[in-house]
């Protein structure tokens, strides 16, 4: 009994020195990031001074958005390890210097969709999830390598997700641009975070390396995308709908037009 007691006071210890040090060793990355993000959106209110504020802040989301597309997928197919056959891994630097990167927005646009209550309840537990899952993987000091994934997986349709937002603000949206943009989002949705994402969510489970509360974040975050997921397919599934009963009212229209075109004139 004693003994039990002295390696739960142990452990405890160890997860409190552990966090000490990250945070000395961390924080610094994370507050310069949160303050190259806060200055760029300072930039972007000055820049477009006619555009309201949450123009400015999807400018900085799609500028976040292609560079976390970029490192991520760079340390995922280049640099290592192999999130589907290595999961629960020790950090590398690279993955650190992301995290703290991407940590930095997360706490930007999250502070940002509090004050300006733009979002709802679903977007605001995504990016607490996210930001208790980036965390959680620094304080380890490991998983770095599927956490890393899931970012690319997230932030693979983000710009696509701005581009409809601005399309739609300048009037653009109901055209053949629109319409990729819609399908590509769609497809890229459905087929990433929602098909590869089940299958690095298996590899996670099935592995014995990465903690059981790892694993429970992976499942939260997976059901977040669910989530969004059904919202998605019933917005394409009515745009789907108002696409075909235009097609048929245009082909209507043109078969009258054509049957009064051969009518003869008495």
């Amino acid at each position: 009994m004693t003994q039990c007691c002295f390696l739960r006071v142990h452990t405890l210890f160890f997860w409190f020195w552990s966090f000490h040090r990250m945070a000395l060793a961390l924080c610094p990355q994370v507050l310069c990031s949160l303050g190259g993000w806060l200055s760029l959106y300072i930039s972007f209110c000055r820049l477009n001074k006619h555009r309201s504020y949450e123009w400015s802040c999807r400018l900085v989301t799609f500028t976040h958005g292609i560079l976390s597309i970029g490192l991520s997928a760079y340390i995922g197919f280049i640099d290592g390890p192999w999130p589907f056959t290595h999961p629960g891994s020790p950090n590398t630097p690279l993955q650190v210097h992301v995290l703290c990167l991407t940590l930095g927005y997360f706490i930007f646009d999250l502070g940002w969709c509090i004050y300006f209550q733009s979002e709802g309840a679903l977007m605001l537990a995504h990016h607490t999830l996210s930001i208790l899952g980036i965390i959680m993987a620094l304080v380890l000091g490991e998983s770095g390598t599927e956490v890393n994934a899931v970012l690319f997986g997230s932030e693979i349709t983000n710009p696509l997700l701005q581009m409809r937002w601005f399309l739609r603000e300048t009037g653009h949206y109901h055209s053949f641009t629109g319409d990729v943009v819609d399908f590509l989002f769609v497809a890229l949705f459905t087929g990433v975070r929602i098909g590869v994402g089940a299958r690095l969510l298996f590899c996670e489970m099935v592995s014995p390396k990465p903690k059981w509360f790892v694993k429970f974040g992976g499942v939260a975050m997976y059901a977040v995308s669910w989530c969004f997921m059904f919202s998605i397919w019933r917005f394409a599934w009515r745009k789907s709908i108002k696409k075909y009963h235009a097609w048929r009212s245009r082909c209507s229209e043109e078969r009258q037009l054509k049957h009064n075109g051969h009518l003869k004139t008495h």
